[in-house]
C-alpha cells in the first residue's frame, strides 16, 4: 500500500485495548449555544481576538501557525496551551467557500499529518479548489503540547504484554503494565493531562473558526472525529456550516458498551476477510469455512502465546503484537493480501509481516520511536468516559459477553478495556444524547461492515441529531469518503460544494 493510503487508513481510528472511543461533556465551564456572529464571552476575548501569523511549513503549498487557547476553560486567566495549525489555501477555480477543517480521529491522530499527507492533496479537486483545507492538532496531540507517557523501549515492552491472561500472575503483570503507562503519563504530562477532553478541543475549534474569519464551521471528521464534530455542533448549533461525520460514533454509550460493540465490529470484519481468504489460492487459514478460518487464527494466536517467533528485530512476535497486526489489516480490505502473506509467514516461524502491520498501527518508526498517538488516545478516552471496568474481577465477569461478540478477539478486547481503570485523572464526561438543536443539516456516514465504528452507531447518531442525515456505504472497511465509491463521494462533494445534503437514508455500494 502507498504511504498516502496508509496515512488515511491508520490515522482514522484505533481499535484495540479499549482505546477508540470517548464520551462527551466536560467538567470545564461550557458556553451557551450562541447564535452565529455573537460576540465572544468576555473572559475569552483575548483568545478570539488574537492574530494568526502564517509562515511556510517547510512543506510545499502549506502554511503553518500556532494559536493560543485557555489551558482550562473554567479558569481562562490561568494560563495558555499552544496549538499547531496548518492550511493549504483554495486552489481555484471557483468562488472560495471558506475553510474546511479536517480531523482523522483516534483520538490522538495528527490532523496536520492527515491534512498534509492526504486530505489537502487527496480530497477531490473541486473541494480543494473552493476550500482552504485546514487542520489543527488537538490539544495533547502531535505538535500541540503532546502527551508523553513512555519511552520507546518502555512502549516496546508495553505492546508485548499478554492481553489474554491465563492465570493470576499474568493478570497481575497486565495490571502493572496499565499502572506503569498511567503513571508515566502523569509524571511526564501532568499539566496537560486533565485538559484534553473532547469538549475542550471542540471549544478550541470555535476559536480557530473565528480566527480564520468564518461565520460557520465547515468540517470533515472521521471516526473519533465524528464525535468531535458532533460535540462542536451540540455546543454551537448556530455556527454549524457543512459537517460530514464519516464512520460515526454514538455519544450515548457507556465505555463498556462501546468496547463490546467494537469487538463485534472487528469480528464482522474478520468474517468478511475470512470469506474472501477462502477464495484465494494463498489463504493460510484453510479453504473450507469461515468457522475453520477462525479456529486456525485462534490456534496461531495460542501458538504465539506459548512460543513467540523471530521477526528480524530484537522483538519477538507474541500473541499481543500478532493480534494488533491482524486488527490493523481489518481497517481496509486493500490490506488483506498483505495480511494473508503475513499470517502464512508467521505460521512458518517468521513474524516480520505481522510485526510491520502492528508497528504501522502503533505509529512506531524503524528507530524504535513512537508517535504520541497511543498516549493521547488513552488520555482523551479516559477523560471523556468513566472506565469500562474497575478491576480484574469485573473483566472476568464480562469476558463471556465479549467472547460471544467475537470468539477470535473477545477475550483480548475485554482485558484491554481495563486500561482506564488505572488512570490518574478522574473522567469529566459521560454518555449522553447529542441533539444539536437548531443546527443546519449534518451528514452522518456509516459503513455496514465497519470494524472500528459499527454501522449501528451511525444510525444512532443520525437519529439523535435534530438535523442528521444518514448516508450509508454498503461495504467493508473503516469510513467511506474517498474509498472508491463514486456514489458516496458524489453525495459528499455535492453537499460540501452546494450545501445540498443527500436524501436521508441514501444507500451506496
Amino acid at each position: 500500500m502507498d504511504t498516502r493510503r496508509l496515512l488515511r487508513i491508520f490515522a482514522t481510528a484505533l481499535g484495540t485495548a479499549g482505546l477508540l472511543v470517548s464520551g462527551c461533556s466536560s467538567g470545564s465551564s461550557m458556553p451557551s449555544a450562541s447564535a452565529t456572529g455573537s460576540p465572544a464571552p468576555e473572559d475569552l476575548e483575548p483568545y478570539y481576538g488574537q492574530k494568526l501569523r502564517w509562515q511556510d511549513c517547510g512543506v510545499e503549498g502549506f502554511q503553518c501557525t500556532t494559536m493560543k487557547a485557555p489551558l482550562d476553560y473554567g479558569k481562562p486567566d490561568g494560563g495558555d496551551i499552544k496549538l499547531a495549525v496548518s492550511r493549504k489555501k483554495a486552489t481555484g477555480p471557483g468562488k472560495r467557500i471558506g475553510s474546511l477543517l479536517v480531523n482523522p480521529g483516534g483520538p490522538g491522530g495528527s490532523a496536520i499529518d492527515y491534512q498534509q499527507g492526504y486530505a489537502a492533496i487527496g480530497y477531490p479537486a473541486p473541494v480543494r479548489a473552493r476550500y482552504d483545507i485546514v487542520a489543527i492538532d488537538p490539544r495533547g496531540v502531535a505538535r500541540s503540547e503532546p502527551i508523553e507517557c513512555l519511552t520507546g523501549k518502555e512502549m516496546d515492552a508495553y505492546t508485548q504484554v499478554d492481553q489474554t491472561p491465563d492465570d493470576a500472575a499474568e493478570i497481575t503483570k497486565l495490571n502493572k503494565a496499565f499502572d506503569r503507562f498511567a503513571n508515566g503519563c502523569e509524571k511526564n504530562s501532568s499539566k496537560v493531562l486533565p485538559h484534553v477532553s473532547t469538549v475542550e478541543t471542540a471549544r478550541d475549534m470555535d476559536i480557530l473558526r473565528s480566527l480564520l474569519g468564518d461565520e460557520k464551521l465547515h468540517y470533515v471528521g472521521a471516526s473519533y472525529g465524528t464525535f468531535l464534530g458532533a460535540t462542536y455542533a451540540d455546543l454551537y448549533p448556530g455556527r454549524v456550516g457543512r459537517l460530514v461525520l464519516d464512520g460515526a460514533m454514538d455519544p450515548s454509550l457507556r465505555a463498556i458498551d462501546i468496547n463490546r460493540d467494537q469487538t463485534a465490529g472487528f469480528e464482522a470484519a474478520f468474517q468478511s476477510f475470512a470469506a474472501d481468504c477462502l477464495k484465494q489460492p494463498d489463504c493460510p487459514l484453510g479453504t473450507t469455512s469461515t468457522a475453520d478460518a477462525a479456529t486456525a487464527l485462534k490456534k496461531l494466536f495460542a501458538d504465539l502465546d506459548a512460543k513467540p517467533v523471530p521477526t528480524g528485530d530484537t522483538r519477538l512476535l507474541g500473541e499481543s503484537l500478532a493480534t494488533t497486526g491482524v486488527i490493523a489489516a481489518m481497517y481496509d480490505e486493500s490490506a488483506w493480501p498483505q495480511l494473508r502473506e503475513a499470517l502464512a509467514a508467521a505460521q512458518q516461524g517468521d513474524g516480520s509481516g505481522l510485526l510491520a502491520l502492528a508497528d504501522s498501527y502503533y505509529e512506531r518508526d524503524p528507530s524504535g520511536t513512537y508517535a504520541n498517538l497511543m498516549f493521547a488516545n488513552a488520555a482523551v478516552n479516559c477523560l471523556d468516559l468513566a472506565p469500562a471496568f474497575s478491576g480484574p474481577g469485573a473483566v472476568e465477569e464480562a469476558v463471556p459477553a465479549f467472547e460471544k461478540a467475537s470468539p477470535v478477539f473477545g477475550r483480548g478486547f475485554a482485558w484491554g478495556a481495563l486500561n482506564c481503570g488505572s488512570w490518574p485523572v478522574e473522567a469529566t464526561g459521560g454518555p449522553h444524547r447529542t441533539e444539536a438543536k437548531g443546527a443546519a443539516r449534518i451528514v452522518v456516514v456509516g459503513t455496514t461492515r465497519d470494524p472500528a465504528t459499527p454501522y449501528k452507531w451511525a444510525e444512532a447518531l443520525a437519529d439523535q441529531l435534530s438535523s442528521g442525515t444518514l448516508l450509508t456505504y454498503e461495504g467493508d472497511g473503516h469510513t467511506a469518503y474517498g474509498r472508491g465509491s463514486d456514489c458516496i463521494d458524489t453525495a459528499i462533494n455535492t453537499y460540501l460544494l452546494d450545501g445540498t445534503p443527500p436524501k436521508d437514508g441514501k444507500k451506496c455500494s
